[in-house]
């Protein structure tokens, strides 16, 4: 986690839990005018359009109040949805067994995409398998990872 998103997740993520939800990440993109923060929030009974409301505007207060980026940006409250972004070794723990895209932030053998089935954590590697092949990569070298949504006949 970059030292931006660390200081934005320290500031959140109490105002999240207090409100009974779990913060699942944030995706701050600095981008001048049209940057974004993107607010991820699940809860065991799901997540509704209200709910991001509810949580948007009590997070944008705090952010009124404390200023921790500078300039402006869009603030975006969402549910993680099935092709859930993933953010921590918990989160990959969790979704072992299932397929992930992941995208790196430097290339790996040429290639920076990899999509396949992910295995587990081992220690602070992601382990994915995909054409045969086991590949651990450390989750500083990964940019972006995302669930492959299923969609059974």
């Amino acid at each position: 986690m970059a030292l931006k998103d660390a200081a934005l997740y320290a500031l959140i993520e109490p105002v999240v839990t207090a409100m009974g939800f779990e913060l699942w990440g944030i995706d701050y993109r600095p981008q001048g005018k049209h940057s974004r923060l993107v607010i991820y929030i699940d809860h065991a009974d799901g997540v509704s359009v209200d709910h991001c409301a509810d949580v948007s505007r009590q997070v944008s207060a705090v952010l009124d109040v404390e200023d921790p980026i500078p300039g402006e940006y869009r603030l975006e409250v969402s549910s993680p949805g099935m092709d859930r972004p993933l953010f921590t070794l918990d989160q990959f723990a969790r979704f072992a067994g299932h397929q992930v895209a992941l995208k790196l932030r430097v290339p790996f053998d040429g290639r920076r995409k990899f999509q396949g089935l992910l295995t587990g954590i081992e220690e602070d590697e992601v382990l994915l398998q995909l054409d045969g092949e086991e590949y651990c990569f450390p989750i500083e070298s990964i940019d972006q990872a995302r669930v492959v949504p299923r969609f059974e006949d």
